[in-house]
């Protein structure tokens, strides 16, 4: 099984020569650091520990520069995971995209849900609102009753579990069956065909899938090239182009002025 850690960028649109439309997602998939290999013999699993996302030293504390300063690595890294079942690394190997997927296969991405604080049932677990009419003012988005502690037949109090407001959001889920539509080596991204959970720049785990494991042929898709915007110097050029213009033609005016006034 193979598995990297990534950042999500954001996500897109892309078209086939048939005219179908892919939801995409682009992830950012910096090349994973090993800084420690385990083993069933050693330590009673296999595992593998990974650091990611490139940071200057001084934005970590003693624990982790310790953690670099054993295995002798040069760069900092800001995030460390651990992989388990994972075996064949050494330490100092870098693990990146395009080794571990390839368009066609289906993956797993797992990560954290934005967060949306304490709210209310209705938004929380998608109940039916009350009636909007008849002066019921606000208590439309009311949560209504939750049938407990109504007689001695019944328990006093709130059932285990029960669906009521509260925190929302921010919690670990992992979305299976994403097809992988294409890899950039280039830039260490790779493009997945769906959502996947967290907002942008989140940290995501991406496996191979543990249900769909027969890979299938990618459309060609279609990508639009955007060109960059001018620099701003050019731009500045411009525009001092365009004044010099305009006093050069003012003084013209001038000059032409005087002259049929003499």
């Amino acid at each position: 099984m193979n598995c990297i850690l990534g950042k999500k960028i954001g996500m897109l649109q892309l078209f086939d020569l048939n005219g179908n439309l892919y939801p995409a997602t682009v992830i950012h998939c910096e090349p994973n650091k090993v800084i420690k290999v385990k083993t069933k013999a050693k330590d009673g699993w296999d595992a593998v520990q990974v650091a990611f996302d490139t940071c200057e030293e001084k934005k970590l504390n003693r624990c982790q520069k310790g953690i670099f300063k054993k295995i002798n690595c040069e760069k900092s890294y800001k995030y460390i995971h651990e992989f388990s079942g994972i075996s064949g690394y050494t330490v100092g190997q870098e693990i990146t995209i395009d080794q571990c997927f390839k368009p066609g296969e289906f993956v797993d991405v797992q990560g954290k849900t934005k967060g949306h604080g304490f709210t209310g049932a209705i938004k929380r677990w998608n109940f039916k609102i009350g009636p909007l009419s008849h002066g019921a003012g606000y208590p439309h988005r009311y949560q209504g009753s939750i049938a407990f502690g109504r007689g001695g037949s019944q328990a006093q109090r709130v059932k285990k579990g029960q669906k009521m407001s509260g925190h929302y959001g921010c919690e670990k889920v992992t979305i299976q069956n994403l097809l992988v539509l294409a890899i950039d080596k280039n830039n260490n991204t790779i493009t997945i065909k769906g959502s996947v959970p967290g907002p942008i720049n989140q940290i995501l785990k991406i496996k191979n899938s543990v249900k769909n494991k027969k890979p299938i042929i990618v459309p060609n898709l279609i990508t639009k090239i955007v060109s960059p915007t001018p620099p701003i110097d050019n731009k500045k050029e411009v525009i001092q182009n365009k004044t010099n213009d305009n006093q050069n033609q003012q003084q013209k005016e001038k000059v032409a002025a005087k002259s049929e006034g003499k």
